[in-house]
């Protein structure tokens, strides 16, 4: 970590969504027109949400969302984040719902999403305030907020306010789906200016068009000073200057259970392990852990 980072907070601010999940764990392939059986759970969930809860379970002492929920379960994701440590900087809508996924999780704890986004894509620009990054040595952003024109314009300012305090920023695709539809060059436009990339294997592919997540993360890399690619089973594979930098496996899960916010578990971790003092192999290695404890529960954030 630079002296400037240091010198920046030691907190970490997250700007994103809160989704109310619906997790259906299946153990047999789902019947077209009738009855599959599953286990169905609602809890609170969302990118944004997910990677500041593991950031707090990986020791990061002072974390805050802002993100966007809808009047009828406001309350309820705001006392799921404070009880996991977080402070909840939530704007609260009136007219949209709070976002919704449904998550079809398959025997392998595979995971299908079907998203309806709600509030998430209309967190605007006067929910943010240039002070929510006080004493803050980090920014992350969820790359859902770029998929709309509304959200995207709150998180650019969050960025270039971010730049402007010397404040290092991250951004996380979040969802190759949505980035196929946005397309890669408009993503990596607007995601332009962060310190930071963290795609997952799939979502490195569709920025590049390069087959091998490797030869992705050190393309992506001239583009973002640092890149840090999830590979799943595979670990991470760390990229900076056009050149791999590092290699680190993954832990293995004896019984996995759901895969949803594995990729959310990791970011936290390695922020956290970022905002400790750790270089970028060390964090991922961190991240790694906390995404072998995911795969472990039910849903995306940590047990409590």
């Amino acid at each position: 970590m630079t002296d400037a980072e240091q010198a920046a907070g030691s907190g970490l601010l997250v700007v994103g969504d809160v989704v109310t999940d619906v997790v259906a764990l299946h153990g047999s392939p789902l019947t077209h027109g009738t009855d599959t059986p599953a286990r169905i759970r609602s809890v609170p969930g969302g990118a944004g949400a997910n990677v500041a809860c593991w950031a707090v379970r990986s020791g990061c002492r002072e974390v805050a969302l802002l993100a966007r929920a809808g009047a009828e379960s406001a309350d309820w994701h705001r006392d799921a984040l404070e009880r996991a440590g977080v402070r909840a900087l939530l704007a609260v809508d009136e007219e949209m719902a709070t976002a919704t996924v449904i998550s079809l999780v398959d025997a392998t704890a595979e995971r299908t999403f079907l998203t309806d986004s709600g509030a998430v894509l209309r967190l605007a620009t006067e929910d943010f305030a240039p002070s929510m990054l006080d004493g803050m040595g980090w920014l992350h952003l969820s790359g859902y907020l770029l998929f709309a024109a509304t959200s995207r314009a709150t998180a650019r300012l969050a960025l270039r306010t971010a730049r402007e305090r010397g404040v290092p920023v991250s951004v996380d695709p979040a969802s190759a789906g949505f980035l196929a539809e946005l397309g890669p060059k408009r993503f990596l436009e607007f995601a332009e200016g962060a310190e930071l990339l963290l795609p997952n294997a799939d979502e490195a592919r569709l920025l590049t068009g390069l087959p091998e997540p490797a030869e992705a993360a050190a393309e992506l890399s001239r583009v973002f000073p640092r890149v840090v690619v999830t590979l799943g089973e595979g670990g991470a594979v760390v990229a900076a200057g056009g050149v791999v930098t590092g290699r680190v496996g993954a832990r293995p899960v004896r019984d996995p259970v759901d895969s949803t916010g594995a990729g959310d578990a990791f970011t936290g971790g390695f922020l956290a392990a970022l905002l400790a003092g750790a270089d970028d192999r060390a964090a991922a290695a961190k991240g790694c852990r906390a995404g072998a404890e995911a795969v472990a529960t039910v849903g995306g954030r940590p047990r409590t």
